[in-house]
């Protein structure tokens, strides 16, 4: 909210303007307190260089250190200069495949942190402007020293499988935002690409919403080193969703001033071997060479990150020139930034030659397309999100598949067959407009709630699909019983939030069973201190019967406290919830059915018999409850037998004589609400 800060693995990280005074006093990254030297003059939170190393040293006490790796890049800086090596040892263009972990929490695509392919293209294209210092892009100078590193970026064109990509990797992980230590501990290694293949980058949403990103640094090939000092499961970039890509190249979810894609130059940066121009310490050398500072004599000295975009700054007066704040190392805002210079190319170069994990980069081959066909769809199962009590505005046991048109042709319609524990196949039969490498999500229902989900592509645009290696998906599942909401007899709530100060955090939204958003609001202004925001008031005429989600979100992730808000009936006189004290975020569910509670507890009451069962199965259902509505009845491999609308008692008799012997499942359903009953048939 208020704090910016980017951290970098092992030595680095790169921090920004925050947005406001920090409210919860000193910042601590890694459970330390930050340094003050990465303190801003306004009290805004820079880096976490001393103390993220700390962390990882507590971690691995083997890891390299920075003198070593120093000593082994200089002797081989100066093997480089020997046999005169321009860019490659082959003296072309360095070609790096990247893939794009876009991390979120099922949100839609395009919505938060599920960023557009267009977004994660925009910083591609930043990077390549940067590093190739493209005339006719933000990424040119006229500077003497500035250097075209002649390495470019290209997403991925082939997935680990041998599969067609677009390089973008969406993965639904379950959790609405990310700590900089979970990052490293799970979300890295549960979604990496093979790193020797590819530099893996990672769009997510920090809990820490002011966060912008960390690196991992190049190893060397030092001997006696621990092999496991800098682990190949956590190798690669990441930065805040918000960070990602640039707003100069396409809409989407930026946060200014750090929205033109210069945090991932940056830390594309130290993932190349390239450390902050003022060395991470505020002292001035004597002189400027490759033994001082940031270990390149190009940059002129500094003593400490510069912020904004001040020109004509010298913080080291007696070591000549200003400091170079257009350089991608220093921490000035994105519009500045437009400068890597010959030594840092020359440092790039000798890291993309002898790094183990860098130079095998160059050889790869992920970035070159394969043979495409017309007709290809690919499906991938949807991550089950069970960790707690499932949706009860949701459809029960919902599954979601993602529907990739992999084809050189738009994916027009498709036919996926599923399965439960392999039992015989469902169709469903999609219809749509994809272009290629664009997705879509397909949804059904199975009757049983635990067991194994098996996908798979019967067809492709009418006809067979051509490639088999990516048609078949399996993951196993289990859904917790739905908890019943609340329900209300309304049909007008009303809706009050008296919001803090920091306005800007806040965002909220009702949606109906359907997933439409029916009213939101946020974000709002911030305030200065001592001030309070209007309350805001509405009133929300429902439809009956509804079931509704209201969902109230602080980016921040500390509530709206001392804020409140609250959602009531009946004038006020029934209060449906109220809160302000919560994370990241507060979700409630509540219907407005025209069952009364007392309907519904007869609801819960509903049974059948006899149990096992030879010839015949009755519902029983107690007196009071309206009968209106339907049953579908499921054997033991999730296959439907048969549907009948129930308007009678005389409906909630089933014969069961032509059955054969094993397990039913009964789901039946009345008004708003849905139970389902299992028996045996002898």
């Amino acid at each position: 909210m208020k704090k910016i800060t980017l951290i970098l693995s092992l030595f680095f990280c790169f921090g920004s303007v925050v947005f406001a005074q920090n409210k919860t006093g000193d910042r601590t990254v890694f459970g330390k307190k930050v340094d003050p030297i990465n303190i801003s003059p306004t009290g805004h939170i820079r880096c976490a260089t001393t103390e993220y190393e700390q962390f990882l040293r507590e971690q691995n006490p083997k890891m390299e250190s920075v003198e070593q790796f120093e000593n082994w890049i200089n002797q081989k800086i100066e093997e480089q200069k020997a046999i005169q090596t321009v860019a490659s040892q082959s003296g072309g263009i360095i070609y790096i495949p990247v893939v794009v972990h876009v991390i979120h929490n099922g949100d839609a695509y395009g919505v938060n942190e599920n960023i557009t392919d267009e977004q994660v293209q925009s910083q591609i294209t930043v990077m390549t402007q940067d590093f190739r210092r493209l005339v006719g892009t933000p990424g040119y100078n006229t500077n003497p020293v500035g250097a075209d590193t002649q390495v470019e970026f290209v997403l991925a064109k082939v997935d680990p499988n041998g599969n067609p990509t677009n390089g973008i990797n969406r993965v639904n992980l379950c959790q609405e935002s990310w700590s900089d230590a979970d990052i490293n501990s799970t979300v890295k290694p549960t979604t990496i690409w093979d790193p020797t293949q590819y530099m893996n980058m990672w769009s997510v949403n920090f809990t820490d919403g002011s966060l912008l990103g960390f690196a991992q640094f190049p190893e060397s090939t030092l001997a006696g080193l621990s092999p496991t000092a800098q682990s190949a499961t956590t190798d690669g970039v990441v930065a805040g969703y918000r960070f990602f890509g640039s707003s100069a190249l396409t809409t989407g979810n930026f946060a200014p001033p750090f929205d033109r894609g210069r945090t991932m130059t940056h830390e594309v940066g130290h993932f190349l071997g390239l450390r902050h121009i003022w060395g991470d310490t505020n002292t001035c050398p004597a002189t400027n060479t490759t033994a001082d500072k940031d270990f390149v004599a190009d940059t002129p000295a500094a003593n400490a990150p510069n912020y904004g975009c001040v020109a004509n700054t010298n913080t080291c007066p007696s070591n000549p020139g200003n400091d170079m704040i257009q350089n991608y190392m220093d921490y000035t805002d994105d519009t500045c930034m437009n400068i890597f210079t010959v030594g840092q190319a020359s440092r790039i170069t000798t890291v993309m030659n002898n790094s183990p994990r860098r130079a095998s980069l160059k050889t790869s081959v992920k970035d070159l397309a394969i043979p495409l066909f017309a007709n290809d769809a690919e499906v991938k199962i949807e991550s089950y999100c069970t960790s707690g009590a499932s949706n009860p505005c949701a459809p029960a046991n919902q599954h979601q598949v993602y529907l990739y048109n992999r084809g050189t042709a738009n994916l027009t319609s498709a036919t996926i067959n599923y399965n439960v524990n392999g039992g015989p196949n469902t169709p469903v039969n999609w219809t749509g407009n994809l272009a290629p490498h664009k997705y879509a999500l397909v949804t059904f229902s199975t009757a049983l709630a635990s067991g194994t989900l098996n996908v798979s592509v019967a067809s492709a645009n009418g006809g067979t699909d051509g490639r088999a290696s990516n048609n078949t998906s399996s993951k196993a599942f289990s859904f917790p019983a739905p908890v019943a909401p609340a329900n209300y007899e309304y049909t007008t709530f009303t809706y009050t939030l008296q919001g803090d100060r920091w306005g800007a955090e806040t965002t909220w939204n009702l949606k109906n069973a359907a997933g439409t958003v029916l009213f939101s609001g946020g974000p709002y202004t911030n305030l200065a201190a001592g001030q309070t925001p209007p309350p805001i008031v509405q009133n929300w005429p429902l439809p009956v019967n509804g079931c509704y989600t209201f969902t109230i979100l602080d980016s921040f992730g500390d509530g709206i406290d001392p804020g409140t808000y609250s959602i009531t009936a009946n004038s006020g006189a029934v209060e449906v919830v109220s809160g302000g004290v919560f994370g990241t975020s507060e979700i409630t569910y509540f219907t407005n059915n025209s069952l009364s509670s007392q309907s519904f507890d007869l609801f819960d009451t509903i049974s059948l018999y006899p149990n096992p069962a030879k010839d015949k199965v009755t519902i029983s259902v107690p007196q009071g409850l309206d009968v209106n509505g339907k049953y579908e009845l499921y054997n033991a491999l999730g296959q439907k037998i048969s549907t009948k609308k129930v308007s009678s008692e005389n409906d909630l008799i089933i014969n069961t004589n032509s059955y054969q012997t094993g397990i039913y499942f009964i789901n039946l359903t009345i008004g708003e609400f849905s139970k389902t009953l299992r028996f045996i048939k002898e």
